[in-house]
């Protein structure tokens, strides 16, 4: 039973980090569009988070899978999915030159992804919970 509170205590920081990569791309985003900071700036910034988010939503999927969190890992699998498409046509990445012209499309695409985080946010926290009363 301990080591169940330890797999949710570990999926807690994952998550709590995707969700601060994802606040801190939103805030570069938002300051992108109220003239805060240049565009170079922006992107530079947005894109040095884009991978370990990647890496860490893909560690999130993995560890449910090996817990055998079925349910969990099936809800990350198209987000997952969706990372790996990106990553495989080399669209993962903001482009300095068209960031101004895809600004909205981003802010949503990263809008719908805070949803998806918070859910498992509080997927999370509900099993923590439970551990702990279990415990």
């Amino acid at each position: 039973m301990a080591s169940d509170l330890l797999l949710w205590l570990i999926c807690f920081l994952a998550v709590v980090s995707l969700l601060g990569i994802l606040v801190y791309q939103l805030m570069c985003l938002s300051d992108l569009e109220f003239d805060y900071i240049n565009p170079f700036d922006s992107a530079s910034r947005i894109n040095a988070f884009i991978v370990p988010e990647f890496l860490i939503h893909g560690a999130l999927g993995c560890i449910c899978l090996l817990s055998g969190h079925w349910l969990l890992f099936l809800l990350n699998v198209p987000l997952a999915y969706y990372h790996i498409n990106l990553y495989l046509k080399k669209e993962h990445l903001l482009d300095v030159t068209e960031i101004f012209n895809l600004l909205d499309r981003e802010k949503k695409y990263r809008l719908a992804k805070l949803a998806f985080y918070l859910l498992l946010f509080f997927i999370v926290i509900y099993k923590i919970l439970i551990a702990i009363i279990v415990l």
